[in-house]
């Protein structure tokens, strides 16, 4: 992955770095065949910058990480979760514009 500040979500890790966690924690459900998904990387790492302080922000590879993938119904992605003490608080489907992401991030920190 290109940032450091973006990790890495799997189906082993995905309850301790994300519904374990202290802040909010938005990820992004992405394949690497995904042209959309690909397009929305330089979002996502922008976001990862600018919350770095106030939000964790990671990927999980739906090819390979089905379970979680599958218990989050991944029908479409890219998906991005915005989950907060362990719960979904805000869920988007397909190419979004940044704006909308930090107006979720803003309303959950």
């Amino acid at each position: 992955m290109a940032s450091e500040l973006i990790k890495e979500f799997t189906d082993q890790n995905f309850e301790q770095e994300v519904l374990k966690s202290e802040q909010p924690v938005l990820v992004d459900f992405w394949a690497e065949w995904c042209m959309p998904c690909r397009m929305l990387a330089p979002t996502i790492e922008k976001l990862a910058t600018d919350y770095a302080t106030k939000v964790k922000v990671g990927k999980v590879d739906t090819d390979a990480n089905r379970e979680i993938a599958l218990k989050y119904q991944i029908n479409a992605i890219p998906t991005v979760i915005l989950f907060r003490n362990g719960q979904v608080a805000n869920r988007f489907i397909g190419l979004r514009k940044e704006a909308e992401f930090r107006e979720a991030l803003d309303a959950n920190t």
